[in-house]
């Protein structure tokens, strides 16, 4: 190299590679506060925290009204208490519940005939109620005693004889029982329906000085006894029988319905505190909560005997009978629980 070329390269500066800067992340900004999660949160909370307010006041409300009622007809002294009586209940195949239902118009230590049998069938699954009325001048052979009418089992052993001859006769099992002195079927109607029941009379009827005219009419808890109680007309008992039918009918059609799901809780408690039963206290909101919210079906009803099935007989110990064919009248109750 020469001494001007030398000269040159040293005039000029060095050039160093050019190193890039790594490029630096830029810091985020402040993370936003998720608001509408917390919110959601503390609605829910709120939510939860009122509902369960709501189920103990409801609580606190069923308590104390179902106690106010059974207090009344604890105390109620035109009614004493009765005693215990032995009921080897059988639950049904299926599982459903079958109550029998027992009207008695009994008064001190002699207990009388029922003038009201009746099963009350109710179907959990499909939320069915069913109710199967007997005729009380029915001939049946009561166990231990032979036949008579189906009525007189009650005198003779009470809500077990009853079961036992229902069972012989009709292959029907029943699990709980209860009976109901006339006397205080009002005061239980008039506290389950304040503003009385809603019932279409068939005829002008005219029973223990209550008058009732032929048509749709409201009817307090003792019209509406007396109503179904009537049978001083050429029908009888079929009559009789027929509009207990209408009035049970009306009880749960109109008096366990959502109108009147606040009277439930005091009408249970007089129930409890009237009626003779075996009926454990959890049944009552467990089956009635079906009627309350409008989830059962309408009531479906039989009389037994069925049409056909019967022809009038007389005998000397029990008087003018109503005899049927045993057969017929056990499949037309099998038919129909089904």
């Amino acid at each position: 190299m020469s001494r001007m070329e030398r000269f040159h390269n040293q005039g000029k500066k060095e050039e160093l590679p050019v190193q890039e800067t790594p490029k630096t992340k830029q810091p985020k900004g402040p993370k936003k506060p998720k608001k509408a999660k917390k919110q959601r949160g503390s609605l829910v909370q709120s939510i939860g925290k009122l509902l369960l307010l709501l189920i103990i006041l409801v609580a606190a409300y069923s308590f104390y009204e179902y106690n106010k009622g059974l207090r009344a007809a604890k105390n109620d002294k035109d009614f004493a208490p009765q005693e215990y009586q032995e009921f080897s209940g059988q639950k049904s195949s299926d599982g459903s519940v079958n109550v029998l239902f027992l009207g008695s118009d009994s008064r001190g230590v002699d207990q009388g005939r029922s003038d009201t049998i009746m099963i009350a069938h109710y179907n959990k699954k499909d939320k069915t109620p069913k109710l199967i009325s007997f005729m009380r001048d029915t001939y049946a052979n009561i166990p231990g005693y032979g036949y008579n009418k189906i009525n007189a089992s009650y005198s003779y052993g009470g809500p077990e004889l009853v079961r036992q001859t229902i069972k012989a006769t009709f292959n029907v099992d029943v699990e709980y029982y209860a009976i109901v002195n006339f006397g205080s079927f009002p005061k239980i109607i008039d506290t389950l329906t304040p503003s009385g029941l809603k019932i279409d009379a068939e005829k002008d009827i005219e029973l223990d000085g209550v008058n009732i005219s032929q048509g749709v009419q409201k009817m307090d808890g003792h019209t509406a006894l007396q109503y179904a109680r009537f049978r001083m007309d050429e029908e009888g008992d079929f009559g009789r029988v027929r509009r207990q039918q209408q009035v049970m009918n009306a009880i749960f059609a109109q008096g366990l319905s959502a109108k009147n799901i606040l009277n439930f809780p005091e009408a249970v408690g007089k129930i409890q505190g009237y009626t003779h039963t075996n009926l454990p206290s959890k049944l009552y909101p467990s089956i009635g909560k079906d009627f309350l919210f409008g989830l059962s079906k309408p009531l479906e009803k039989l009389t037994i005997p069925v049409d056909g099935s019967w022809s009038d007989g007389y005998y000397a110990d029990a008087g003018s009978v109503l005899e049927i064919d045993e057969a017929v009248n056990s499949q037309a109750i099998a038919a129909f629980l089904k």
